[in-house]
């Protein structure tokens, strides 16, 4: 709702506080709408990681990640974005499933959280390999585009959800 003053003056003085609280309270239009798109455009950016990890496309990955990506590894050590594309591309693991089980985004402002669940299922060294982690991505809109400034990624050793 829009309270201009043409708004306020059809209103008996009697309804303005009803009047006021509503306006005070009222989500404009356009910030839902900013909010759902913006919830779209990282959802989609992380089916893409996911994809582009699977295939080991650091071009793609690349172009998702920004500069400055802080990412925590599941040892408690830190990687930059440089050494995490490294390790991909380094790869000697075959993913053949990296598909979240869950994921929502929470928008606030030009900044995005992403919570979810991941399984990945492939092979590494010859075995089978299935594991599943919960992860935080945090995203932020630089210049109209999303990229991802930090990842945590913690790995699931009970069946929750």
């Amino acid at each position: 709702m829009k309270c201009s003053a043409r708004l306020i003056a059809t209103f008996p003085i009697t309804s303005l506080p009803i009047l006021a609280l509503l306006c005070a309270t009222a989500v404009p239009v356009s910030s839902q709408e900013a909010d759902a798109t913006a919830r779209a455009r990282v959802l989609a950016l992380e089916k893409a990681w996911n994809q582009a990890y699977k295939a080991g496309d650091t071009k793609a990955l690349d172009a998702i990640l920004d500069n400055s990506l802080v990412l925590v590894e599941d040892d408690d050590s830190l990687k930059t974005k440089s050494e995490f594309l490294a390790t991909v591309k380094a790869s000697t693991g075959n993913e053949e499933q990296v598909a979240p089980e869950s994921l929502t985004v929470r928008v606030f402002g030009n900044t995005a959280i992403a919570i979810g669940v991941i399984a990945v299922k492939g092979t590494k060294a010859g075995k089978s390999v299935v594991h599943r982690e919960r992860f935080i991505d945090t995203w932020i809109n630089k210049n109209g585009s999303w990229t991802c400034i930090a990842t945590d990624a913690t790995p699931m050793t009970h069946a929750g959800s």
